[in-house]
């Protein structure tokens, strides 16, 4: 009887640590980040829409995807006075992948392409994050 009760306490304790997995796994859900293709199927081009981030809430650690030509385009991260004057830093960095992921950080985000006219055609956005 006593292997029987042992097996029975296991199978008890096999359920207790599944269910500690699950919760864990759904807050893991629940508070992670969620990733945003700029632009949607458009993309980071020149039919990007600066309305594109309206009715998005973004959180601090969201991922922006940003899909463009790299022979054409790229993105830079840059601070207010970059993203307002249209121009980069040496500091600022620079994707040119064509595939960028790039985090968010809390407060606002400041995004343009550095290839020069574009940003000043509209290929810049600020997303705010929490």
């Amino acid at each position: 009887m006593s292997g029987f009760h042992q097996g029975r306490c296991s199978a008890k304790s096999m359920l207790v640590a599944t269910t500690f997995v699950l919760l864990l796994l759904l807050q893991f859900r629940s508070t992670g980040a969620t990733t945003f293709t700029v632009g949607d199927t458009s993309g980071w081009t020149f039919s990007f829409n600066q309305s594109w981030t309206n009715g998005k809430k973004f959180k601090a650690c969201d991922i922006l995807v940003f899909n463009y030509d790299p022979s054409l385009h790229n993105v830079v991260v840059v601070d207010e006075n970059g993203y307002n004057s249209c121009s980069s830093s040496p500091s600022s960095k620079t994707y040119a992948t064509g595939k960028d992921k790039v985090k968010l950080s809390k407060g606002r985000n400041y995004f343009i392409c550095g290839i020069p006219g574009h940003c000043d055609g509209g290929l810049k956005i600020a997303v705010d994050a929490s």
